[in-house]
Order: C-alpha cells, then sequence, then structure tokens
C-alpha cells in the first residue's frame, strides 16, 4: 500500500506528509502536473491533493485527474462524490435541492427574459453571487429589482471578471484597519488595481447565467461545520463591521457554547447521505432553523484554534486534533480494508 501526495504549500498536504511519516505509512510524493503524472501513480493505491480553486491550472484539469484514477480502481482524495461541486454554487444547489437539504432559497437563470421576469415578481433584498469565488469574493447585496436588472444585463452581456480589483482592494484595506493585514498585502492589492490576476486571465469571465439566494436578515453570524470522516469541527464567524458576509470577515469564535446539537447534527447526517470524504457548511438561521448557503470540501485549516471535535454519536472529544490525519486515515482504510492500528499496521513498515 501507497498513497501518492502532491504537495502544495499551502493546503493540506503538509500535515499528510508529516503523518505519513509519523505513522510509517507509504507514500510518494508526485507532481500533478507533469505529463507523465498517470505513470507516475502506477506504483500507488491512492492519490492525495487539495487541489486549489483559485489555481488556474487546478481548475482547468485537476477534477479530471482524480475522477480519472478513482475510475481505473484508485482512491483518491477529494473523490467525485467530494468535489464535482467545489467552488460551484449553482452546483451545490441542485445538488441539495435533490437531497432536500435546508438550502437557503436559490434562483438561477439561464437567459434574459426568464431572469427579468422573475426580478418582477420577487422580493427584495436578495444576495447576488458568482458560482465561484471563496471568502464572501464575488457575494454582493442586491436591494431592488433596478439594482438586479443591472446585473442581469452584466451577466449575458460582458459578465462579469474573476477578479474585481476594486472590491478586493477594499477588503484589504478593511482588514488593515482592524490589524488583520500590513503594509505588503495592501500594497498588492493597489498594485494589482493596473493588471489582473492569472486565473482571471485563464478563465476567463462568469457570463450566460446569473444566480440569487434569499436575503436571510439579521444573523450577527454564520456557523461553519466542518466534517471529516465522520467527525464534526466548528468555527462561529461574525460579520464584517456594516455588512452582512461572514465568511472571510477574520472574526472567529471556537469554543464548544457557540454550536447547538442541532447544527452538528444537521451536518453529520447530510454528509453521511451525500457520501461526502469531507466538507464544510456555511450555516445561517431563518426562522428559528438552520439552512445551507454554501459547501465546500477544500476548507480553511483552523484545528490550531478549535477546542475539540464531535464524533458520529455526538460524543465531545475536548482537545487539538488534525483533520489531515483523518484524510490519510480514509486512504489506509479504504485501500487497505482496515483500521490504521489494526491489520494494516505491518504495512506501514514497508519501506517508501
Amino acid at each position: 500500500m501507497k498513497i501518492a501526495i502532491h504537495h502544495r504549500e499551502d493546503g493540506f498536504s503538509w500535515r499528510w506528509i508529516e503523518y505519513c511519516k509519523l505513522k510509517g505509512i507509504p507514500y510518494k510524493l508526485v507532481n500533478c502536473y507533469d505529463y507523465d503524472i498517470v505513470e507516475q501513480l502506477n506504483d500507488c493505491d491512492a492519490l492525495m491533493w487539495h487541489f486549489y480553486q483559485g489555481s488556474a491550472k487546478d481548475v482547468l484539469f485537476a477534477k479530471q485527474l482524480l475522477y480519472s484514477q478513482e475510475t481505473a480502481g484508485k482512491k483518491v482524495f477529494p473523490d467525485f462524490q467530494t468535489c464535482w461541486h467545489f467552488d460551484d454554487k449553482v452546483g451545490q444547489k441542485y445538488l441539495l435541492e435533490a437531497v432536500n437539504a435546508p438550502l437557503v432559497p436559490s434562483y438561477v437563470f439561464y437567459d434574459r427574459k426568464t431572469a427579468m421576469e422573475w426580478i418582477n415578481s420577487a422580493n427584495f433584498p436578495k444576495v447576488f453571487k458568482l458560482r465561484r469565488g471563496s471568502g464572501s469574493d464575488h457575494v454582493r447585496l442586491v436591494p431592488d429589482r433596478k439594482a438586479a436588472r443591472k446585473l442581469v444585463r452584466k451577466a449575458f452581456g460582458s459578465g462579469f471578471p474573476q477578479y474585481n480589483a476594486g472590491s478586493n482592494l477594499k477588503e484589504r484595506w478593511r482588514k488593515f484597519k482592524v490589524g488583520k493585514s500590513n503594509w505588503n498585502h495592501l500594497l498588492k492589492g493597489v498594485i494589482r488595481l493596473g493588471y489582473t490576476t492569472e486565473f482571471s486571465r485563464v478563465i476567463g469571465n462568469e457570463k450566460g447565467y446569473i444566480y440569487f439566494q434569499d436575503f436571510i436578515p439579521d444573523n450577527k453570524h454564520d456557523i461553519r461545520v466542518n466534517v471529516v470522516d465522520g467527525k464534526a469541527f466548528a468555527v462561529k464567524r461574525r460579520v464584517r463591521e456594516n455588512d452582512f458576509r461572514a465568511s472571510g470577515s477574520g472574526y472567529p469564535e471556537f469554543e464548544k457554547h457557540h454550536f447547538p446539537n442541532e447544527v452538528i447534527e444537521i451536518a453529520l447526517q447530510l454528509t453521511k447521505k451525500l457520501k461526502l470524504q469531507a466538507v464544510a457548511y456555511d450555516f445561517l438561521v431563518h426562522n428559528g432553523k438552520f439552512v445551507i448557503s454554501e459547501i465546500s470540501y477544500g476548507f480553511c485549516d483552523m484545528t490550531d484554534a478549535c477546542t475539540g471535535y464531535w464524533d458520529e454519536e455526538m460524543n465531545w472529544h475536548p482537545g487539538h486534533f488534525y483533520e489531515q490525519d483523518w484524510m490519510v486515515d480514509m486512504m489506509v482504510r479504504e485501500t487497505s480494508g482496515t483500521q490504521f492500528g489494526h491489520k494494516t499496521e505491518s504495512l506501514y513498515k514497508e519501506q517508501i
């Protein structure tokens, strides 16, 4: 048994590697960008790649490579069920509606005429989103029909660039003012006013559709619940000042008392139903019920601050942990058919 790992400096892979070393799990570093990557994987039983939605190269082929290896019989992380809808809010809408999950009411249109007709009868405000983007990128409040019609004309006209230099600089300035950024980070935003990102150039403008969600008022925070291999951990994220967005705000809280059992149970049960290896749910409260605004497998690492986690039986386990270790354990278990520390232990002692 051998696991192939593609290393990315700011992703999950640093811990995957450390855990494999610690436990004596055979692994092999591979470069998924190489032309002969399929050949490199011939002597491996699993592939782990925390691909990044903000990388033009990753977006072009990461899912296709992973799916092809999964089809060939290898175990992969993330697998098809886990990541086909990653960074695709429209895909998430269809998935969550199909299983009757508590999704924030969402609306997508693929022609201008139908979108305009819906606007005439819709209540406002609404929330506009592009299917791509993280940290509240490409998310804005639409106060009225006039603003919505303007967005529709752009969606079915020139489209929306993947990188908005003005809003990005505004967000960098906000973080700088509250002490969550530095001059260098702010300066990069100023420089970006003169040229766009590689991702924006390669992927091109978002156009040909428009996506809205109902605006859920009176939420001063959201709750993000992450689930990995049947274990859940959470963060409460306060919204930005004079804003409605919580994702990327930089105001997290991790203590257990912030998280009602109900929201953890919803996340655990839905993850099992959807057969996801790993996922993050962003929850809001509407009419006293928890509703989901987005999901993602590629969540930010936050376990340094977490105070513990819940297992599938809702037992609380206080203390520090690494969710990346659980991901490796999944690959070991699925590849060998047994749990680490039992029958597979001898396999870990093979030479890499």
